[in-house]
């Protein structure tokens, strides 16, 4: 796919942006005054959420953590995501006069790290054709690809409102895009109704229709990756590695300093420097610690590893981990198999594999299409990247059939899974 995504941008100078989409950004680059004047809503665009009472944002966003004031907000206070990353807060928000009713989590960006949806090829062509591709505007939650709301709104009317806002923005500011990751599949319908361009991802997803245990799970497996996942965990207990769930009330100072060891390490491995701090981790622990939930494996009493997860109003997301000793089967255990056994547990319906790792099929996940959205300000970079995800969602079908025929279920694919992944309960894990 990456030779064609090349070959079709660099015949750009013979495209044109097909004409669906050139009209509806043309008309969205105007101001919503049909809109506003049904809803006689207020739109603000704001660079921090100090600007905004955390009960209200949190009254619109709901019971979604990662979604929470105290999650974005403190993400920008300890400079994760802030201007000097390369991360820009530009909320744009809808008020009806002291309510907010509307919020979209939107940055401009600088660079392409931290999104999960890789673009890097469509960076290069801009630089290789003598345009400017950075900055660029971008709606996610940083460094967490988990499907959910971008265009948060109580109503259809606002969220149009919100992404017309959007889209005038990219073209005020001169900007070459406008990003929606992992949005939830009404704003998909929504967005590709506006011209957007759709492109097609793949996590993996753990479905519990309401097993009893770990057993009960393991039981609809076929023998063979049952097996495995069996001699995983016996492994382990017969090397004397003890697991524990710790809730965030319950983690302590030196709880927390061993998990971001484990995570700065994890990054080291990889030749990269972590995108969160020591100072994030422990804020989330004091502000969101009724969320929060840390998995932490010990051999002999000491630690050696830990994982992160994050839960509240029926949603899990796991999200990170690290170890110190690299013994078979500690990440498996510590991401995976703890993290069923919970949502077994607390009856939660989704746990989502997050980016990458089709090694997850084998213990129980399947695959799921995630999407995102993309509006492309140069009318020919446009119709060449039109072109190129058309074909590269073709090739996402086509491996998603080819990864369900390998389901390690005895039942077919999906025969056990859960509702829509934009309302489930989730749990996220890299």
């Amino acid at each position: 796919m990456a030779v064609s995504a090349l070959r079709a941008v660099d015949e750009i100078a013979f495209f044109a942006l097909p004409a669906c989409i050139f009209v509806t950004c043309r008309e969205l680059r105007q101001p919503p005054q049909s809109a506003h004047r049904m809803t006689s809503a207020t739109l603000r665009v704001v660079d921090s959420l100090a600007a905004i009472p955390p009960s209200r944002w949190d009254a619109l966003v709901g019971a979604r953590p990662l979604l929470s004031h105290a999650f974005l907000h403190a993400l920008h206070e300890t400079g994760c995501a802030s201007p000097q990353t390369g991360w820009t807060p530009r909320y744009i928000t809808a008020w009806k006069d002291d309510d907010l009713i509307g919020a979209m989590p939107l940055y401009r960006k600088a660079h392409s790290y931290g999104e999960y949806v890789f673009d890097w090829a469509w960076a290069d062509a801009y630089r290789r054709h003598g345009r400017r591709y950075y900055p660029k505007l971008v709606a996610a939650i940083p460094f967490t690809p988990a499907t959910g709301p971008r265009l948060i709104a109580r109503d259809a009317l606002t969220r149009k409102m919100l992404l017309q806002k959007a889209l005038s923005l990219l073209a005020e500011e001169r900007l070459s895009s406008l990003h929606i990751l992992f949005p939830e599949e009404r704003e998909v319908a929504d967005c590709t109704r506006a011209g957007m361009i759709r492109r097609d991802s793949i996590q993996f997803h753990w479905a519990n229709p309401g097993y009893r245990d770990f057993g009960d799970f393991l039981s609809t497996m076929n023998h063979a990756k049952r097996k495995k996942i069996l001699q995983e965990r016996r492994r382990l207990t017969d090397a004397g590695v003890v697991f524990s769930r710790v809730p965030g009330r319950e983690a302590t100072a030196s709880d927390w300093a061993f998990f971001y060891r484990c995570y700065a390490k994890t990054y080291r491995e990889h030749h990269s420097t972590p995108y969160l701090s020591l100072e994030f981790f422990l804020r989330l622990g004091a502000e969101l610690a009724d969320s929060v939930l840390l998995v932490m494996g010990r051999l002999g009493g000491e630690p050696v590893c830990a994982a992160l997860d994050l839960y509240g109003g029926g949603t899990l997301w796991g999200r990170y981990w690290g170890t110190l000793s690299h013994i078979s089967g500690l990440h498996f255990e510590a991401c995976y198999y703890q993290a069923i056994e919970f949502c077994i547990e607390r009856r939660i319906e989704l746990f989502e594999g997050g980016a990458q790792g089709s090694h997850k099929l084998a213990r129980g996940f399947l695959p799921v299409t995630t999407r995102s959205l993309h509006a492309v300000s140069d009318p020919d970079f446009a119709r060449a990247i039109d072109a190129f995800v058309r074909e590269e969602r073709g090739d996402v079908a086509r491996t998603v059939n080819e990864l369900e025929s390998a389901s390690p279920f005895k039942e077919p694919a999906f025969a056990r899974a859960s509702p829509d992944s934009a309302t489930a309960p989730q749990i996220i894990h890299d």
